[in-house]
């Protein structure tokens, strides 16, 4: 038994409403620069839906993920080392930029520059790839308003897969949402994909970054990864993923898309897994043995033998500690309401989620009965509007049985609480119904819907000990480079930084304009730095005087006049002075 750490995550699926919040925020700190304009390492999805990029689930078509050879052994489906040699310098299996979306921006200066006309100016989509004028067509999630509808649900790859039991009739659409982020899985198949070895999994806590330094832009990890969350950088020609914002859990703290969440749907912990086990839980013969096998991979952080075997392979007292604690094993492994998205592409994902329950309820009131009656919630999953063979097809390779189990107890557990907040007696025979004890089911309750910030959240921080090997690792790290978003190299910029500071960095896309975008965009640089240190920040003025950079320069070395036509001299008073801190 070889023990490792692994920085998981888990996702409530009932409580996220799809406000994006994560998705901007993520945008804001991570990909808000040139050459990343399409890309979002965090989405959220409405499902049916094709997804972001359009039918990424098609592994037929993107060969992505791993397979089981003729002689069982595990393979990549895009192919081994001889296939990547012969199409290394023409890869064909990538999706181009209409299957995640052009992006764009808007020619706002012409709201203001416009001459007077008989008709309101307009501010024309642009193109943030070409510059030129567009038409809007799709975007990374496109479906959000079109989620059921025949349009376009029936082009979600699942949907096929049960055509008999889903109709897209209006009085029986369905939909929910789902975010997503790299999986951090502990078998990726980018890593086995990159011909440059570029992609490494950390040690210490398993999140998978990219080598900037050793990566050649072969784009192979693109093909490889099924979840689709490998990206190209089309400036620098390097890769790029989500890093699960690892110099904030290097020091406790969330991640970005965790910290900002509208529903505090997002747990992050850490699991200990056996290493020796993944390849042989990868491996399973049946693809619905894929989930139970993966369960099997995760270690008992309170079992003493567990605990031993730790502290022999170097895991840190307090990582074990905060194992114990850890959101993510108790909702995998104590009350086994988690669920792995897409286990048959054999990674071994690492975020996974918990299945939406709502519209259980729904349906049940709608008939006139007691939709919290746990005779009736239990005969109502059988007939749910989101049919279990949809999530099955998500979560479980198709095995409709575990996700059954885990919606009977999210049923029972409403079901349960309910008489207690009424101020009824316990009935201990509705957690007996699922294999649970009134004491869990209070416990998992708190935990899906009382927990706090430090019980959602279980980050140990790294050890001072490990300092100097961490810092050589984020010096290698994806995004550590020129106009990087700060993770300590030389695109800091002035403040910006891994926790969310943009002060003195490169202007935001959102509220940039299309020609100082473009500029941007075409300079040796993210920031001019001629003009960087001449900008003013209004917030810092105190309003007296004309601060250094308040007014363009004239020509002949004087400034344009002031407010009210005054044209002080740049040493007079409080004029020449700097704005102050």
């Amino acid at each position: 038994m070889r023990v490792m750490a692994q920085m998981s995550m888990v996702m409530n699926l009932d409580k996220c409403i799809g406000c994006h919040t994560c998705s901007v925020t993520c945008k804001q700190a991570w990909t808000n620069r040139s050459g990343v304009e399409y890309v979002w390492f965090n989405n959220v999805e409405t499902r049916p839906g094709q997804g972001y990029p359009r039918r990424y689930e098609d592994q037929e078509r993107w060969k992505g993920g791993w397979t089981l050879n003729k002689r069982g052994r595990l393979a990549l489906k895009g192919g081994g080392r001889l296939r990547k040699l012969l199409t290394i310098f023409a890869n064909p299996k990538l999706p181009d930029i209409h299957d995640y979306y052009e992006p764009w921006t808007y020619d706002y200066e012409n709201l203001t520059s416009a001459p007077l006309q008989e008709h309101t100016p307009v501010a024309r989509p642009k193109s943030l790839l070409s510059g030129e004028d567009m038409q809007i067509t799709w975007s990374a999630n496109w479906d959000d308003d079109l989620g059921g509808s025949i349009e376009h649900g029936d082009e979600d790859v699942l949907l096929k897969e049960i055509s008999d039991k889903v109709k897209m009739e209006f009085d029986q659409t369905f939909m929910f949402y789902l975010p997503r982020i790299c999986e951090h899985c502990l078998n990726p198949s980018c890593a086995a994909s990159c011909p440059s070895g570029a992609i490494y999994k950390r040690t210490e806590d398993g999140i998978v970054l990219v080598d900037q330094d050793r990566c050649r832009g072969w784009r192979m990890c693109v093909s490889g990864c099924p979840y689709k969350k490998m990206y190209f950088n089309h400036r620098t020609g390097k890769a790029e993923k989500c890093t699960f914002c690892f110099p904030r859990i290097e020091v406790g703290i969330p991640t970005v898309c965790s910290e900002t969440c509208v529903g505090r749907l997002r747990y992050i912990g850490l699991v200990l897994y056996d290493a020796e086990k993944v390849l042989e839980a990868a491996s399973a013969p049946d693809d619905t043995d894929l989930y139970e096998a993966q369960r099997e991979v995760f270690l008992d952080p309170d079992d003493p033998g567990v605990i031993a075997a730790a502290e022999r392979d170097g895991v840190p007292a307090d990582w074990i500690e905060a194992a114990q604690r850890s959101p993510i094993h108790a909702l995998i492994n104590t009350y086994k309401v988690a669920l792995p998205l897409h286990p048959e592409y054999r990674t071994m994902p690492m975020v996974w989620y918990i299945p939406p329950l709502s519209p259980v309820v729904d349906v049940v009131r709608d008939t006139g009965h007691d939709a919290e009656d746990p005779g009736n919630l239990f005969a109502a999953i059988d007939a749910l509007r989101i049919p279990v063979e949809y999530l099955a097809e998500l979560f479980t390779a198709g095995d409709t049985a575990p996700v059954d189990a885990v919606l009977r107890r999210l049923a029972a557990m409403r079901s349960y609480m309910r008489d207690l907040n009424l101020g009824r007696d316990a009935d201990d025979a509705i957690p007996g119904s699922v294999g649970m004890t009134g004491e869990a089911m209070y416990d998992m309750y708190r935990l899906l819907a009382l927990a706090k910030y430090d019980e959602r959240y279980v980050i140990p921080a790294a050890h001072a000990e490990q300092a100097h090997g961490l810092e050589e690792l984020a010096t290698d790290c994806s995004l550590n480079y020129e106009g990087g978003p700060g993770m300590g190299g030389s695109g800091l910029g002035g403040g910006s930084g891994p926790f969310g500071e943009g002060s003195g960095g490169p202007n935001p896309v959102a509220v940039e304009n299309f020609h100082m975008l473009q500029q941007r965009q075409t300079a040796d640089s993210s920031v001019d730095p001629e003009n960087k240190n001449k900008r003013v920040n209004l917030l810092n003025w105190d309003g007296k005087g004309a601060p250094s950079g308040l007014f363009p320069e004239r020509r002949d070395g004087g400034r344009e006049p002031g407010p009210g036509g005054a044209n002080p001299p740049a040493d007079s008073g409080d004029a020449g002075t700097e704005p102050k801190p």
